[in-house]
């Protein structure tokens, strides 16, 4: 049983450690780090797990970030700890977030992954989506959130800034 909520500031160190754990040091060179660099996740729709006894067994986060002129999220990190994974959390993780997002408003969300893992909650690869390089084309996908799918957005996708009062 696992205890879902959301992240607060607190448990930055904790979800830091478990990333490492998951994906190394070297998961910061990736191009969607650098999206994220200088930009705060969005802790209203973060999330982190604990098991029975407290201890951190998963965690998703959402960034911020343009496709085109669109507002968007980027999806990820998520991660489950070594030990509590092919128990469902990641699932768990990925199902209420996207449900968060979907109430606060957001209609697009891209991530970095795997295709035939992802398509399962409703992802598809990002054809007209330009993600900066290195990665993998194949590996971008995308959702539109909300009850009538939104068209497609397309356009390269950049560091969100936040807007002028």
């Amino acid at each position: 049983m696992f205890k879902l909520r959301q992240e607060t500031p607190e448990d930055s160190w904790e979800v830091e450690a478990l990333l490492d754990s998951a994906f190394g040091t070297e998961r910061l060179a990736l191009s969607s780090y650098r999206l994220r660099t200088g930009v705060s996740h969005l802790l209203a729709l973060s999330a982190v797990a604990h098991d029975q006894f407290g201890i951190l067994c998963g965690a998703i986060r959402f960034w911020p970030v343009k496709v085109g002129v669109h507002d968007s999220l980027l999806l990820g990190p998520i991660a489950v700890h070594p030990t509590r994974q092919g128990e469902g959390l990641g699932g768990i993780l990925m199902r209420a977030g996207l449900q968060r997002a979907e109430q606060d408003g957001w209609q697009h969300v891209l991530l970095v992954g795997d295709a035939p893992y992802y398509r399962r909650f409703g992802f598809a690869v990002a054809v007209d989506i330009h993600f900066p390089l290195p990665t993998d084309p194949q590996r971008v996908l995308y959702l539109s959130l909300g009850q009538t799918p939104t068209q497609a957005i397309a356009g390269r996708v950049s560091k969100w800034k936040q807007p002028a009062e």
